[in-house]
Parts: C-alpha cells; structure tokens; sequence
C-alpha cells in the first residue's frame, strides 16, 4: 500500500524562503480545533494533543480502507479581539497583546479522501475509547488562502516579530494589504526542538491596494 505523504504532494505549500515571497494558495481541508489563551499554558498541549490524537484515528481509519497518509504537520491560525484590544500590525501584535488574549485554530491538513464521515467516526472513537471528550470540538475545516506573503523564521517564537516586520515591509512595498488569519506552519516539533532551530513558516493573506480616484 503506498502511503499517501501531502508535504511531498504539495511542495510549495510546506516550504518557504527566509525571504519574503508571494504565493498562491490552493484551497485546501484541515482537521481543526479552536481555542483561546497562552500557548505556553496547559490547555494549549491538552489541545495539540486532541487533534493529533484525532488525527491519528483518522488515519488509521483510512488505513484500513487501502488509502494510508503521513500525518502533516501542525499549522495555526492566530487572531485577537481587534474592537476590544485594538488593532496592531503583524509585528506589533505578538509583542502588544497580551498573550491570554489570543484566539487560535490549530489545523492538520487532510487528504481530499477523508470524508466528514470518517471524521465524526474518528471523533466518536476518540471520546469514548479515549475519554477525550474535547475531541468533541473537532472539524473538518475547509480554507481557501489565495494570494498570501510567507517568509520562513528560523529561531524562537519570540524573535518572530522582526521576521514579521520584514514580511510588513514587503507588503507595503509592493501595495498590498492584508486579507486574513495570521497563519503558522510548524515545520519543527517544538516540543522537542531548541528554540534556535525551529523552523517556522509564517504567511499573511493578502490582497491588491487599488487606488481610486475620486469622480468629479
């Protein structure tokens, strides 16, 4: 049985240069779970760890129909309250907000095989041979980018906001605005990487600034 591996399918979607660069971005599905606060707290692990483990029982769901995948790597959506708290640049943001502030949905990108069936089947699976019953928040999450600027950080997380500043100064340089999710794809495991060796693709969606001229 060939194993189905999506970072080798879609290339260009899993790597970036450490230069900012334009991209576009096919629509795509993830397995998805939403949450809100510090990424350094206890339920952002106990959120990882439910969609990984969701993920797996999909697999091996689809393992045993013949069509077995590589489970891809963790991406993030990140965004905040903007009427509340305000609204910040890309590379503002990390550093202005506070960090309790921060929605997010976590996403595993999903072979076009799987099927809303198999997901509820996972999920059901998960919460009661498992007990994980946030396993019950879980969906299949569908997601069209488009054009998007991504650069690739290498290092730690706190260092990201100059990257972002580069990836800020590219899309003014070249009239675009933003257009979405901050988004984050995690090539490292971070949980066991060193800080200094995790490799991070950011990407901001973004679309054309047209200048108008006002009608006489």
């Amino acid at each position: 049985m060939e194993k189905l591996d999506l970072s080798k399918l879609y290339k260009d979607y899993y790597s970036a240069k450490t230069s900012p660069s334009i991209i576009e971005i096919e629509p795509a599905r993830f397995l998805s779970l939403a949450g809100k606060g510090d990424p350094s707290d206890a339920a952002f692990t106990q959120t990882i760890q439910t969609l990984y483990t969701t993920a797996y029982t999909i697999k091996f769901i689809c393992k045993s129909l013949s069509k077995d995948f590589t489970v891809s790597k963790l991406e993030g959506l990140w965004w905040f309250d903007e009427e509340k708290i305000g609204s910040f640049s890309a590379s503002d943001a990390p550093v202005k907000v506070p960090r309790n502030q921060w929605e997010y949905r976590l996403l595993i990108r999903m072979p076009e095989f799987v099927t809303n069936e198999m997901t509820e089947d996972a999920i059901d699976t998960v919460i009661t041979k498992k007990h994980v019953q946030e396993a019950g928040k879980v969906q299949l999450f569908s997601m069209t980018e488009g054009k998007c600027v991504q650069i690739l950080h290498v290092g730690p997380f706190s260092e990201e906001p100059k990257t972002l500043r580069r990836i800020n100064d590219f899309i003014i340089e070249r009239q675009l605005a933003r257009n979405g999710l901050h988004h984050e794809i995690y090539l490292s495991d971070f949980r066991k990487t060193p800080p200094e060796k995790l490799r991070t693709i950011l990407r901001e969606p973004v679309t054309p600034v047209y200048n108008t001229v006002p009608k006489k």
